[in-house]
């Protein structure tokens, strides 16, 4: 496919994204390198197959552990952050969240903010929002800063820029940042390090996301390899910290598996260069730190997913990407097909609840269902049949009474439902079920060439001469 054949992705849904995607050779290149090396590494940091296994059932029972137990630990881990000086604030959609960051800026009249990688704030479009309010935000994780200089969206939660080689890279440097022309990684390393240096002294407020939050200490943890985490943390005189309410844990305890989990499914790293641990605003006998540390507290959709039995499973993600890596539509299609900030299996899972079934009612079906993902996961999601449930939501009448999600039944069709009683009836009725064989076998010329999608890609069913029934008759009475 031309770059001219092309439509633009805002005009398409997940279906012609996907057709756009599938024609571009050189994006399916990337990522199949890109997944090819991630999974390398995941397999070789986990060797040994018992040891593997055992962490994802402990990271498992740890997940599960704090998430029955959520309410209770988010309050203890506000009593502790706000007696440790960190100030404490809940949001319930991404609105009220950008409305708390916006109001923190302009008590302290800020004009530039300098921000670590962070999911919750691309959930929250906080760069869009502060920029419409006359505030520059900018990001400091390379890969994050690469889209951004693009102005796309991330297209893996790990590295935001994977779709990018690094010709394609050092040509937006070329054009954006009026640099020479090189394909060498660590000159394009440097050159964006220069770039941003100066930005982490002149922001006044540095904003992270955080990987766990720890309710017995009042901890906010984050793991990263660049140190831009660090920096963005320690060099402003404000941090803010964004994060969904699923991430707490209980103690610090349950930390050191998670990470050894997160980061060796991810990366295939035994740990990241960076382990920061942050407990509150600099004290008067400390060097460095910023004067003032909020944590906002993001719901978003979270306790939909959290009010169900099954769907609760969800929020156990550690956001490793691992699912991604070893998914075979994620890798042929890219993250940006997804059209949300959480692509791949996992984001088909979580993303219905944060925007609705509606708007995303093509995401539980784009998925072969092979189990790789539930496979890989580092805390044992049950991502394959989460998506049969929310396909099965996707389906059901839209006042069905047990309702449990925004959006139920964007796909559910009468018509759809009369056929599909009209087969259960078929195949529960002996009787018209011979009629049906006898009457299909013999006027099987009469057979559509076109039944709708599935001959889209297939040829279209046509029945045998004589059915099975008929066939197995035949050779019994041969016999005698």
């Amino acid at each position: 496919m031309n770059a001219e054949q092309r439509i633009p992705a805002i005009e398409l849904d997940f279906k012609g994204r996907a057709h756009n995607a599938l024609g571009d050779e050189q994006l399916r290149r990337n990522f199949r390198t890109a997944m090819d090396s991630l999974m390398t590494k995941r397999a070789a940091s986990f060797s040994d197959a018992d040891e593997r296994e055992r962490l994802r059932e402990m990271g498992n029972h740890i997940r599960a552990r704090a998430l029955s137990k959520l309410p209770e630990l988010l309050e203890r881990l506000e009593a502790n952050l706000t007696r440790n000086g960190v100030q404490v604030h809940w949001a319930e959609t991404v609105e009220e969240a950008n409305q708390i960051v916006l109001k923190i800026a302009q008590a302290r009249q800020a004009k530039q903010v300098i921000k670590g990688k962070s999911m919750v704030s691309e959930e929250m479009e906080m760069n869009h929002f502060l920029e419409g309010h006359g505030i520059e935000s900018l990001e400091s994780d390379m890969g994050e800063y690469i889209v951004q200089l693009d102005n796309e969206k991330p297209s893996h939660i790990i590295m935001p820029a994977i779709h990018k080689n690094a010709g394609q890279v050092a040509s937006l440097f070329t054009d954006k940042l009026g640099v020479e022309y090189t394909k060498d990684v660590d000159q394009l390393i440097q050159i964006g390090r220069r770039t941003l240096r100066q930005k982490f002294f002149e922001a006044d407020i540095g904003v992270s996301g955080v990987n766990f939050a720890v309710a017995e200490t009042g901890t906010l943890l984050l793991v990263e390899n660049e140190g831009n985490g660090r920096m963005s943390t320690t060099v402003p005189p404000v941090h803010i910290a964004v994060t969904g309410i699923e991430k707490v844990v209980e103690n610090l305890r349950d930390v050191v598996p998670l990470l050894s989990l997160l980061t060796r499914s991810a990366l295939g790293q035994p740990i990241t260069t960076y382990v920061n641990m942050i407990s509150g605003p600099r004290k008067e006998h400390e060097l460095d730190g910023p004067q003032e540390v909020h944590l906002i507290l993001l719901d978003n959709g979270r306790s939909q997913a959290f009010a169900d039995s099954e769907l609760r499973q969800t929020l156990n993600c550690i956001r490793c990407g691992a699912c991604m890596n070893h998914c075979p539509v994620y890798t042929r299609v890219g993250g940006h097909t997804y059209g949300e900030v959480y692509p791949g299996p996992i984001g088909k899972i979580i993303t219905p609840h944060m925007v609705g079934l509606h708007k995303v009612p093509d995401h539980p079906s784009a998925s072969s269902l092979c189990g790789a993902c539930g496979e890989v996961c580092p805390v044992k999601i049950p991502i394959p049949s989460l998506l049969r449930r929310l396909r099965e939501e996707n389906v059901k009448a839209p006042d069905d009474p047990h309702k449990v999600m925004r959006g139920q039944g964007s796909k559910y069709s009468k018509k759809e439902r009369m056929i599909w009683n009209g087969w259960r009836l078929l195949n529960t009725s002996p009787a018209l079920y011979r009629v049906f064989s006898f009457f299909a076998t013999r006027l099987r010329a009469l057979t559509p060439s076109n039944v709708g999608p599935w001959t889209q890609n297939h040829s279209a069913p046509k029945p045998a001469a004589r059915s099975l029934h008929e066939l197995a008759k035949q050779h019994l009475e041969g016999k005698r």
